[in-house]
């Protein structure tokens, strides 16, 4: 008898069906990773476990948890099932968490509702839980807010409470999504650990994750089951057409051509910049600091980086959209003002953002072809809005049929096709992409690559390129700058950067990377620790703390920023510590 049976399982919404004659089983202790693109019903399989579809859902098959079905079961039954047989770890901790419990509180409420333990015994098996997902001082993270955790700490915190109650199956709903590659790595590593004998359906769309992680995959397409066997086998030989797919989408850190510099005049230049938040009780709050890079014409740089290293701070400032404390931008040679309100006209529109969330992005009350337009009407209200609209659409794959549609209407692909066609309808000389495709699935996010590529070729387009997934910066970078607290710690040709990285910090990120592969040699390794307080950050280099290559003088004086084989890096040991990759 499997632990869980999925046996014909359909779900309906109206007309429209999200899935459709679904079968499978988990064993005990088996580790299956459920894969597809959004929209496959990875998702709902996941809540229909736990008993979590909205009531506008209709179902019917059958779902056994030991031979008991428990699809359709009452409230009382459920409960009996959550926690205790079944728990569940979110891809958004921020949403599952409770903001106005402190995180002791909440896990807590947890082992009290479902009589797993009382009294002093709650509180004690609470903070044993928090010590044993990894938390550090997890006395006093028991009394933390949601908000006052990191994203990993976060995540951690929401597999603590999907553990407390020993459940015989962990469902986990795109655990690591939104994490940082080190962070996720740590999470993946912390699953494995801590699960015992508990089994798992780990749901994602990054293949690398099932390679490293699965005995066992599932393949989804459009609510129907394509595809399953033993991970190494499915890699191997992928029978169905959409596995294909799938697999070859998927970036990898470890094969591919790189592009080659690219020869041309710096057409956007950041010097020394400097950027600083008023932070209430702690004066100010260094973001970015002596910060320096430029990007050429018909050339991609890449920023990469944790979160909390300054990214996004950097490039808010070369869009004049935060104040540099220090520092200059300069644009085709000229000092731009710095703030975007100050700047002229043309300027403006030649300087454009593509945000991270595209449905977010896009005004919800307007039409494509209003969206599109916009720009437009505000830069250029001479020209032929609809002409233009057309013609850019056209660019970016969407047809006429996509004009009169409402962003709510749109895939989360299409939604970035349209922010991409805003952004380039005004044939801008520098694209800054903060996260552009990151919450994309595999097939989705390679389209998306190709269409900047291809603008790129056709206009030479200059891009800035902020992302955390550094398999995508191989495929797009022509040079990748590396940020850690604020400062760069690397800049160097993608070739130099993925094949002899310098600095520790990057040699570490690369080895964090899943790899889409279940043979390939060595896996992938986490780097311990939190990043650092940037409000508070340690003395000398800021990663020594991380480091297991510091050394005394590490600790106490800060690196200069200098060259070594072409590459610009600050770390002291640079010259000794090349790494091959």
């Amino acid at each position: 008898m499997s632990l869980l049976e999925i046996d014909r399982l359909n779900i309906r919404y109206g007309e429209q069906v999200a899935v459709a004659d679904l079968s499978f089983a988990v064993e005990t202790g088996e580790s299956v990773g459920l894969v597809g693109e959004s929209g496959s019903g990875k998702s709902q399989t996941a809540l229909a476990i736990l008993g979590l579809l909205p009531r506008s859902a209709t179902i019917s098959g059958a779902i056994r948890l030991a031979g008991r079905d428990i699809l359709g079961a009452s409230e009382k039954v459920l409960d009996e099932v959550r926690a205790r047989r079944v728990a569940m770890v979110f891809q958004d901790p921020m949403q599952a968490l409770n903001p106005y419990l402190q995180i002791g509180q909440a896990l807590c409420q947890i082992l009290s509702t479902h009589g797993l333990a009382s009294g002093a015994a709650v509180r004690a098996r609470v903070i044993e839980m928090l010590r044993r997902v990894g938390l550090a001082d997890a006395e006093r993270q028991f009394r933390a807010y949601p908000h006052q955790l990191s994203g990993g700490m976060r995540q951690r915190v929401m597999i603590a409470s999907a553990l407390l109650g020993e459940p015989e199956l962990l469902v986990a709903d795109e655990p690591t999504t939104a994490l940082d590659v080190t962070v996720q790595a740590q999470i993946l590593e912390l699953l494995e650990e801590v699960r015992d004998n508990t089994a798992l359906l780990l749901i994602t769309h990054d293949l690398g994750i099932v390679a490293g992680r699965c005995e066992r995959m599932l393949v989804l397409e459009r609510g129907r089951l394509v595809e399953e066997g033993l991970t190494t086998s499915v890699f191997s030989e992928p029978k169905h057409r959409h596995t294909q797919t799938l697999i070859a989408a998927a970036p990898r850190l470890d094969r591919g051509a790189m592009l080659a510099p690219v020869e041309a005049e710096n057409i956007l230049e950041i010097h020394d910049a400097e950027v600083s938040y008023a932070e209430r009780g702690h004066g100010q709050l260094k973001a970015v600091q002596q910060l320096s890079v430029a990007v050429r014409a018909g050339e991609t740089v890449a920023i990469v980086g944790e979160s909390g290293s300054g990214k996004s701070s950097l490039v808010r400032a070369a869009l004049g959209l935060v104040p540099l404390r220090a520092g200059q931008v300069v644009f085709c040679g000229a000092a731009l003002a710095n703030t975007v309100q100050s700047r002229a006209a043309a300027v403006r529109s030649d300087l454009q953002l593509v945000f991270q969330d595209p449905v977010g992005s896009l005004n919800p009350q307007m039409q494509v072809h209003a969206i599109v337009a916009e720009p437009l009407r505000v830069h250029a209200p001479g020209l032929s809005r609809a002409e233009q609209v057309d013609a850019i659409l056209d660019k970016v794959g969407l047809d006429d049929s996509f004009l009169t549609r409402y962003p709510h209407e749109l895939s989360g692909g299409q939604a970035q096709r349209v922010a991409i066609a805003r952004a380039l309808i005004m044939q801008p000389r520098v694209l800054i992409c903060d996260e552009a495709v990151a919450a994309l699935d595999g097939s989705v996010r390679k389209q998306i690559l190709e269409l900047l590529r291809d603008v790129q070729r056709e206009t030479g387009l200059a891009i800035l390129f902020i992302t955390h997934d550094l398999a995508v910066v191989r495929a797009i970078s022509h040079r990748v700058l590396v940020m850690y607290l604020g400062r760069l710690v690397e800049l160097a040709a993608s070739e130099a950067l993925f094949t002899r990285a310098r600095h520790p910090y990057t040699q570490a990120l690369l080895r964090a990377v899943p790899v889409p592969d279940p043979t390939a040699a060595g896996g992938y390794a986490s780097l311990s620790g939190e990043p650092p307080s940037i409000i508070s950050p340690p003395g000398g280099c800021a990663f020594h703390p991380r480091c297991v290559h510091a050394k005394n003088i590490c600790t106490t004086t800060r690196p200069s920023t200098r060259v070594v084989d072409d590459v610009t890096v600050a770390c002291h040991r640079a010259d000794e510590l090349l790494q091959p990759h």
